[in-house]
């Protein structure tokens, strides 16, 4: 019953190595659209991006 309870453990591991992986892979992306975006909407208003206070 132990290498059965150590076995299920190994895998919740495993799937939750994956989905953190994947969440920051996510927030990288995320982060890299908003920086872009923020880039092509201050160029159209043509703004200064040293300026700006972004959170």
């Amino acid at each position: 019953m132990t290498e059965r309870t150590q076995q299920n453990a190994d895998g919740r591991n495993r799937m939750l190595d994956a989905a953190l992986k994947e969440l920051a892979r996510f927030e990288r992306l995320e982060s890299e659209f908003r920086k872009r975006d923020r880039e092509e909407r201050a160029a159209e208003l043509r703004l200064p991006l040293d300026n700006l206070n972004v959170h």
